[in-house]
C-alpha cells in the first residue's frame, strides 16, 4: 500500500511538472506569435515590406536588405516602438551604395521614466560615444540604450547646431521623442499640465539656432472642467468671452464662428477639456448666441446644462418674450433655460440699492463694508474673509439690515472667494448683481471666476467681471532661461565674492549675506542644472587644496539648503588649484584664484564652453606659469 501511494505521488509530481513545462512553452509561443504579428504590422504600416520578422524566444529578429541606411534605422526605430529595444536582434543589411553619395544622417532620441534610447546614423566625426557623453548630465542613473551607428562622410552644415538643440530639448523634457536631422529638429513631448507645457514652449522658443527648422509638438492632458462653463457678454460697443469651454477642437471652432457672427471683439480663447454635459454643447452655444444677437445686448451663461439669458435693461418685453420662446424650443432637450429681463430703473432720489463691498489692496489689506443680514452672518463673513484673504490684514466696517434680499450671504461669500483669486481688486454685491473688478497675474482668472460664480450663484443670478491681466504679476510669465539664471548670479558675484576665513570652510557673516541674495534668485531657476565650483590658489599641497575647495563648495551648497532653497538641481565640485584665472605669483592673483563659481551644466554644451558665474573682469586667460617654487605644507592663505 505504501509503495502504491508513493508511486502515485511520483506520477502526480511528474505530471504537474510536465503540465508546467507545456504551459510555459505555450506562453512563450504565444508571446513569439504576438511579437511577430505586432512588429510585422508596424513594418507594413511604414511600407517597410523588405523586412522579415522572426522570433527566437522573447527576442525578435529582423532580417532583410535595406535600400539605404536611413531605411534600416527607420525599421529599427519602428520595431523599438513596438517591443523593448533590447529584445531586437538586428540582422538587416544595406544595399551597396555609391560611395560618393552621403547617407541621410538622423538621430532619434527617446526619453521616458524607464530610460533613454538613442537610435540613428550620425557622422563618424561626431562619434556614437560622444552623443552618450553629452547626455551624462540627464541620465540620473537610468539605463541608456545606445544603438547609434556612424558613417564616414562629412558632417552636414547644420547638423551640429540641430543636434545641440535636440540635446537641449532632451534635457528639458522628461517624456519626449526628439528627431534630429541636418537643419531640422522635431520635438514631440507630453507635459503634466497646461502651465508646464507653456513653460516648455517658452524655454524652447528662446535661442533657437539659425538655419535649423524647429517643430514643437508638446501636448498636455485635457483637464476636467466642472462645471462646464461658457459666458458670453454682448453690449452695444463690444462682445467678449468671460469664460469658454469646449470638448473638442471642432466644437471650439464652431463656438468661435458663432461668436464672430455675434460680433466678437475680444480674444478667441476657449479651454478644451472633459466633462461636457452633452455632445450637442457647441450647437446649444451657437443657438444661444444667435438668440443674444437678436436681443441686441445682454449676457449668455452656460453652466453645465443650465442656460441663463439676461437681457440688457430697456429691452422690449415683446422682443424678449419672442426670443426666449424660440430659444427654449431650439435648445437640445438636456438643456434648461432661465431668462431674466431686468426692471427699468425709476431714477428715484433715494440712497440707491443696498450693497456689500469688499476691497483688497496690492499690499494685501482687505476692507469689508456695507450691509449684512445679522450679527451671525457678519461674524461668519469676517471669519471667511480672514481665512481666504489674510488673517491679520482684514478690517470689518459693516452694518446689519434684516430686510436684505434672500440669498445675500451666499452672494457675499461667493464674491469673497472670487476676490481671493485676484492680486488686488473689489467685489460689489447688490440685489440681482455681483460685480468683480481688479488685477490678476493669471490668464485663466476671468474664466475661473466666471465658472465659480456660475456654480455658486445659480442660474438666476447676474454678475459682471472687469479684470485686467498684468504680466508683471504672472509668476510663470518671466521664468528665466538657464543662461539668464547664471547671468543673474554672475552680476551678483561681480559685486561681492563669496570668501572664507583663512583655512576655514565655515560661511562667515559677509558670505552669508551673499548667499541670502543668491537664495532669492534660485527659486526661479529650479530648471537650470548648475555646479558650485570651489577653487584655491597654488599655495599648499595639491591634495590639501583639492579637499579644501571641495569642502567650501559643499559649505555653499549646505548654506543654500539652510536657506530653504531646493538644491536638487545643484551639485558641489572642488577643483583645488587646477583652474587658475590669474597669476599665482602675486597676492592679487592668488586672491582672484580663491573663489566660488556657479557653472551651468547644460546638456549639449561642452564644459569648456559652459557659462560660468563669476566676476566678468576675471574672464581673461591666466598667464603661462613657470614651475612654482616649493611651498610649505600649509593652506593657511587659501
Amino acid at each position: 500500500m505504501i509503495k502504491t501511494s508513493t508511486l502515485v505521488a511520483a506520477l502526480a509530481f511528474l505530471l504537474a511538472g510536465f503540465l508546467c513545462v507545456m504551459m510555459a512553452v505555450i506562453a512563450a509561443v504565444r508571446i513569439e506569435d504576438r511579437s511577430i504579428e505586432a512588429v510585422a504590422f508596424a513594418m507594413r504600416e511604414q511600407s517597410l515590406d523588405w523586412v522579415s520578422v522572426n522570433a527566437d524566444g522573447l527576442q525578435v529578429e529582423l532580417t532583410g536588405t535595406a535600400p539605404d541606411e536611413a531605411a534600416r534605422f527607420r525599421a529599427l526605430s519602428r520595431a523599438g516602438a513596438v517591443v523593448d529595444a533590447d529584445r531586437i536582434i538586428d540582422r538587416l543589411v544595406v544595399t551597396e551604395a555609391d560611395s560618393q553619395t552621403p547617407p541621410r544622417f538622423s538621430l532619434e532620441m527617446l526619453r521616458n521614466g524607464d530610460g533613454i534610447s538613442l537610435i540613428g546614423l550620425i557622422p563618424e566625426a561626431i562619434g556614437r560615444e560622444a552623443v552618450a557623453e553629452e547626455i551624462a548630465d540627464i541620465r540620473q542613473g537610468v539605463e541608456v540604450a545606445n544603438m547609434v551607428e556612424t558613417a564616414r562622410f562629412p558632417v552636414p552644415e547644420n547638423w551640429q547646431a540641430a543636434m545641440r538643440f535636440g540635446l537641449r530639448a532632451l534635457n528639458l523634457l522628461p517624456r519626449s521623442q526628439i528627431s534630429v536631422s541636418d537643419g531640422r529638429v522635431e520635438v514631440t513631448a507630453v507635459s503634466e499640465s497646461i502651465e508646464e507645457r507653456a513653460g516648455f514652449l517658452r524655454a524652447l522658443n528662446r535661442g533657437q539656432p539659425d538655419g535649423v527648422e524647429v517643430i514643437l509638438d508638446i501636448s498636455a492632458p485635457r483637464p476636467v472642467i466642472t462645471p462646464f462653463t461658457l459666458r458670453f457678454v454682448r453690449t452695444l460697443d463690444e462682445a467678449r468671452f468671460e469664460a469658454c469651454s469646449a470638448d473638442t477642437l471642432a466644437a471650439r471652432d464652431l463656438i468661435f464662428e458663432a461668436a464672430r457672427a455675434a460680433g466678437l471683439t475680444g480674444p478667441e480663447t476657449c479651454e478644451i477639456g472633459i466633462g461636457v454635459p452633452s455632445p450637442q454643447w457647441a450647437q446649444a452655444v451657437e443657438t444661444g448666441m444667435q438668440a443674444l444677437t437678436t436681443l441686441g445686448a445682454g449676457t449668455l451663461t452656460f453652466s453645465d446644462a443650465d442656460v441663463t439669458l439676461i437681457a440688457a435693461e430697456g429691452t422690449a418685453q415683446g422682443l424678449f418674450d419672442l426670443v426666449v420662446g424660440e430659444l427654449n424650443a431650439d435648445l437640445p432637450d438636456v438643456f434648461s433655460l432661465h431668462s431674466v429681463l431686468p426692471e427699468t430703473s425709476t431714477g428715484g432720489a433715494d440712497d440707491g440699492p443696498p450693497s456689500f463691498i469688499a476691497t483688497r489692496s496690492p499690499e494685501g489689506y482687505v476692507q469689508l463694508r456695507g450691509l449684512l443680514p445679522d450679527a451671525r452672518v457678519e461674524h461668519a463673513v469676517y471669519a471667511y474673509a480672514r481665512a481666504m484673504l489674510g488673517r491679520d490684514e482684514t478690517y470689518l466696517a459693516t452694518r446689519t439690515d434684516d430686510t436684505l434680499p434672500d440669498g445675500w450671504p451666499v452672494r457675499v461669500l461667493a464674491g469673497l472667494e472670487a476676490l481671493a483669486l485676484l492680486h488686488s481688486g473689489s467685489v460689489a454685491v447688490e440685489p440681482g448683481l455681483v460685480t468683480i473688478r481688479g488685477n490678476t497675474g493669471s490668464q485663466r482668472a476671468v474664466s475661473d471666476i466666471s465658472r465659480l460664480l456660475s456654480e455658486k450663484l445659480g442660474e438666476a443670478e447676474n454678475f459682471e467681471i472687469d479684470i485686467a491681466y498684468q504680466e508683471a504679476l504672472d509668476p510663470t510669465a518671466n521664468i528665466p532661461t538657464p543662461e539668464e539664471c547664471v547671468a543673474r548670479i554672475t552680476a551678483l558675484l561681480s559685486e561681492r565674492k563669496i570668501t572664507f576665513d583663512p583655512g576655514s570652510v565655515e560661511i562667515n557673516e559677509e558670505s552669508g549675506e551673499i548667499l541670502d541674495r543668491i537664495a532669492e534668485i534660485l527659486p526661479d531657476c529650479r530648471h537650470a542644472r548648475m555646479e558650485i565650483g570651489g577653487h584655491t590658489d597654488s599655495q599648499g599641497r595639491e591634495v590639501m587644496n583639492l579637499n579644501l575647495s571641495q569642502s567650501r563648495a559643499d559649505a555653499v551648497l549646505n548654506g543654500l539648503l539652510a536657506r530653504s532653497v531646493l538644491v536638487s538641481n545643484l551639485t558641489a565640485q572642488g577643483y583645488g588649484e587646477t583652474q587658475p584665472i590669474a597669476d599665482n605669483d602675486s597676492e592679487e592673483g592668488r586672491e582672484r584664484n580663491r573663489r566660488i563659481e556657479f557653472r551651468l551644466l547644460a546638456s549639449g554644451v561642452p564644459s569648456s564652453q559652459r557659462e560660468v558665474a563669476r566676476d566678468p573682469a576675471e574672464e581673461t586667460e591666466p598667464p603661462a606659469e613657470e614651475d612654482p617654487p616649493a611651498q610649505e605644507d600649509t593652506d593657511e592663505q587659501n
